[in-house]
């Protein structure tokens, strides 16, 4: 369906106004989505209030496809290039008539060509383009064909890749194929706003799997002969030596979408396993680094803490949490807020995932014995203000550190702990002294990643009240909750999830807390202090954004633990 088309009959019945109209249009050209889609992202209209409006102005039953069982045999009649083109699926056949689900019922030529294709007839329903596109993705999954098929647009869409390799040069007539395929999975990828990819071989098959919003999803299964020249075109891209297969291997590599004017940056670990070299790409994208500290999750109390604590001329901020928990945007968006024209700041980072300007970041190089204890005692005679360290591993690193926070200088770094508490056992099992910690340290920052519900799917669940309380909700606090689900919709690929937003326990070291650590206290001595100082562990900042409709249950209980059951 054009957009001007639905576009009139939303103005026409009232449901949108013309200057909501414009956004959308506005927005739907940006993002390369429908209509329909765009207006339910927004929050102007629900999906059902768009499905009754077109079942009053084509006067034929309307059906939410995306809830509708669908028998493969009977979506198999039509590829998924000409339903995705033409926003059509198939959703049932009696005899020699095949029912159809159309965004756009009023289109003859579609059903000309439906006839002509599936020597059918054509009994038409109206559904919106967000439940037949949901529809599609959940029965037509692309095959490895069609990811080579994506791959093979690459003359519109992927034009440079690195500085000197040139998508489609250089390749030999044979390899065409798993170029073509690797560049469409490097483009679905982009399209489904996945964070990793995994290329892994086992003894009897090849597969390709995604990380999208936190969880893993098979998305294609090559031939497993095609393996290693998968393997190998990616090493390629990514300045790898592929003579050597049994050490691990860093790379990083960069396309550039033309349709979008983007770039987009590949981090690429490859190692040896039982079967062959697997390979993870992490994808770095620049226009999605959410700088603005009000948007990463924080609450009001919080932000305003980690605000006034990185302002300080000097002392440690840490910010701790498992490896992709968002601890480095969390970082670049605090370091964004103190960047300014009057500050000096210096940031040593393995590897540089996003360049900031104005910051002067350097990248750590093992083979030349450039590491962070050595860049930070160049930093120390550069005139810094402000000194970022990418991670404390080590006693060197950590001395390093804390000498520079206690001499003038306001140093940001990460650390690899479960929670707040357990970051001052870390650096005391490291070798750094109590009395060093509690003169220097300001704050200690723990987070993890939760998923968002999808807001074009969301919709009302009812949850037992025993499943709140073994979360650790008080019965008192159980009204309030306003308890929602994503129903799994095109725009969340089906997973019902859209997203993710940090959750966040802030640690100042307060009189209490330095006492503590100088007696050494354990750490659920530590903990319970902040218990009763009133400091808001993950569970509780998981629980807040549960009770305002944000996540899910399942969320909750994936990111954080009850408070009993923490073990030291």
């Amino acid at each position: 369906m054009s957009l001007n088309k639905l576009g009139e009959i939303l103005i026409k019945q009232g449901l949108i106004r013309q200057d909501q109209l414009q956004a959308a249009l506005i927005e739907s050209q940006r993002t390369k989505t429908r209509l329909g889609p765009t207006l339910v992202h927004l929050g102007v209209l629900k999906d059902s209030q768009i499905l009754r409006a077109l079942e009053k102005q084509y006067a034929i039953p309307g059906v939410d496809v995306s809830q509708f069982e669908i028998d493969h045999t009977v979506v198999s009649t039509v590829n998924r290039d000409f339903c995705e083109r033409n926003c059509i699926i198939p959703i049932s056949k009696a005899g020699s008539t095949l029912v159809v689900a159309f965004s756009d019922p009023g289109n003859l030529q579609v059903r000309d060509d439906l006839r002509y294709i599936t020597k059918c007839k054509i009994q038409p329903v109206v559904s919106t383009e967000s439940s037949i596109l949901s529809a599609i993705e959940k029965y037509h999954p692309l095959s490895t064909a069609e990811l080579s098929n994506k791959g093979g647009e690459q003359e519109d869409i992927l034009i440079a890749m690195s500085s000197t390799v040139e998508v489609g040069t250089g390749s030999d007539v044979e390899d065409a194929p798993v170029v073509k395929f690797v560049h469409g999975v490097m483009l679905e990828a982009i399209r489904r706003r996945a964070s990793d990819i995994h290329f892994e071989p086992y003894e009897k098959k090849f597969r390709v799997r995604f990380r999208v919003d936190g969880n893993l999803v098979e998305t294609a299964s090559p031939p497993l002969n095609s393996g290693p020249a998968i393997i190998s075109r990616i090493k390629i891209m990514s300045r790898m030596d592929i003579s050597e297969k049994r050490r691990p291997q860093d790379g990083r590599l960069k396309i550039k979408l033309s349709k979008d004017n983007r770039e987009m940056d590949f981090r690429v670990s490859s190692i040896p396993t039982m079967w062959g070299e697997k390979i993870v790409m992490r994808l770095l994208d620049k226009s999605n680094l959410q700088l603005d500290m009000t948007k990463l999750g924080f609450e009001d109390e919080d932000l305003k803490l980690l605000k006034k604590t990185i302002g300080l001329p000097q002392g440690m901020v840490l910010i701790t949490g498992p490896t992709g928990s968002g601890k480095t945007t969390t970082i670049y968006s605090a370091l964004f807020e103190i960047n300014k024209i009057d500050t000096n700041i210096c940031t040593a980072e393995d590897p540089i995932e996003f360049n900031l300007e104005g910051i002067n970041q350097v990248q750590m190089n093992s083979e030349i014995d450039l590491n962070f204890s050595t860049a930070l005692r160049a930093f120390l005679r550069q005139d810094p203000d402000v000194v970022m360290v990418g991670e404390i591993r080590d006693l060197e690193t950590a001395e390093i550190s804390f000498k520079a926070a206690s001499t003038g200088h306001m140093v940001v770094s990460t650390l690899h702990t479960n929670d707040a508490a357990s970051t001052i056992s870390r650096l005391i099992d490291m070798g750094v002294a109590p009395y060093i910690i509690t003169s220097t340290l300001n704050l200690i920052v723990a987070q993890r990643l939760v998923g968002k519900i999808c807001e074009a799917c969301k919709e009302p669940v009812q949850i037992p009240e025993s499943t709140l309380i073994a979360l650790g909700v008080p019965k008192v606090d159980i009204p309030r909750f306003q308890l929602f689900r994503g129903r799994g919709c095109v725009s969340c690929n089906q997973t019902g999830i859209k997203g993710r937003q940090a959750i966040y326990e802030l640690m100042p070291m307060t009189e209490k807390v330095k006492t503590a650590v100088l007696r050494g206290a354990s750490t659920s001595e530590i903990r319970q202090i902040g218990r009763d100082s009133g400091f808001r562990n993950l569970r509780r900042s998981a629980l807040l954004k549960l009770a305002r409709g944000q996540t899910t249950v399942e969320e909750v209980y994936n990111s954080s633990v009850k408070e009993e059951e923490i073990n030291d």
